[in-house]
């Protein structure tokens, strides 16, 4: 069965192209329009029933769908989403996929029956193979946020997670800690199966022998408060951790603090995210930073770009920088 990926390669055309004529929405040079309903007539195409939700005039807006809303992380993917879709001139409609496979698809399917140009999906639960078969069913082009993907599933704008999490390992090595503790979720996500992998690549390739212990927390302040007090003894003979976030982090800042147990002076902290309030809590976080701002603004700039039809669909992958401040110290 033809796919409107087939139709876009045999018009040569984008899938917002497709989707235009499909829907006979926004303005299409009629020799276009006259490839890519020849197309759709040799192969035989039949928009999916999602598709064929979508309604005879744009909808003027972007959908975002996320799977959480928890922390300031996702606060200033939101406030930055919702300035550029201003400055844009489009409506920003919201969806919660509320951290499931199941309502993800839902979130995707609401937008799409909204008439949203453009999706951004910024997905925790949904593999690889249902993010492409989900970009085959529906013609509102994908802009995927925080995972790499092949061009089958859409746009995607990726931020590196194997090398952040090196880059903090690597700078506790750097400055003489042999046994590091590593904090963070079981790996359930894309997200989080990457975050520990790295973890362990890069301590165990070194030519020096390095300790290590994954210590299971949630993502959130209280639930690593509470955690860190629980599995980190007075006697602990770690000398550096890596928290798998800046609210995991502060939540052992504070556990560490009541346990008499100092930062730096007794154990490094480096985390992952650069949140504002990483240079306000006591000592200021060493941490990586995640550009969400930045990947969020592209993530809208794309969209632009394919609503009219002036992208080539492509991975992007966005490197952060690492931010030594006051949590981490050479070991003597």
């Amino acid at each position: 069965m033809a796919t409107i990926k087939d139709v876009c390669k045999a018009a040569g055309v984008s899938k917002a192209t497709v989707s235009r004529v499909i829907n006979k929405t926004g303005q299409v040079k009629e020799s276009t329009r006259v490839k890519v309903e020849a197309a759709i007539e040799k192969l035989n195409y039949r928009p999916s029933s999602l598709a064929q939700t979508l309604a005879a005039s744009s909808g003027n807006s972007i959908g975002l769908v996320l799977s959480d809303f928890d922390g300031s992380y996702f606060g200033s993917l939101l406030k930055q989403a919702s300035a550029s879709a201003t400055r844009m001139g489009k409506q920003l409609i919201i969806a919660d996929g509320k951290n499931q496979a199941e309502f993800e698809l839902q979130a995707v399917s609401s937008l799409v029956e909204q008439k949203c140009d453009v999706i951004v999906l910024y997905s925790r639960q949904l593999t690889a193979q249902q993010l492409i078969e989900l970009n085959h069913e529906i013609s509102t082009p994908l802009i995927h946020v925080g995972q790499e993907l092949p061009e089958s599933a859409g746009y995607s704008i990726a931020f590196d997670q194997k090398r952040a999490i090196e880059s903090a390992a690597t700078h506790l090595m750097s400055i003489g800690h042999r046994h590091i503790a590593y904090f963070g979720p079981c790996p359930t996500t894309r997200t989080t199966q990457v975050r520990l992998e790295a973890f362990k690549a890069i301590t165990e390739k070194q030519p020096f022998s390095v300790e290590t212990q994954h210590l299971v927390c949630g993502f959130d302040v209280k639930a690593a408060y509470e955690q860190a007090l629980e599995q980190i003894p007075n006697n602990w003979r770690f000398s550096a951790i890596v928290a798998a976030s800046d609210d995991i982090a502060i939540g052992i800042l504070r556990a560490c603090r009541e346990k008499g147990i100092g930062v730096p002076s007794d154990v490094s902290i480096v985390s992952i995210d650069n949140e504002k309030m990483t240079e306000f809590v006591v000592p200021q976080l060493t941490t990586v930073d995640i550009p969400i701002e930045r990947i969020t603004e592209r993530a809208m700039e794309v969209a632009q770009q394919l609503i009219e039809d002036q992208v080539t669909i492509r991975p992007e992958i966005v490197v952060g920088e690492l931010f030594v401040r006051d949590s981490t110290k050479p070991l003597v």
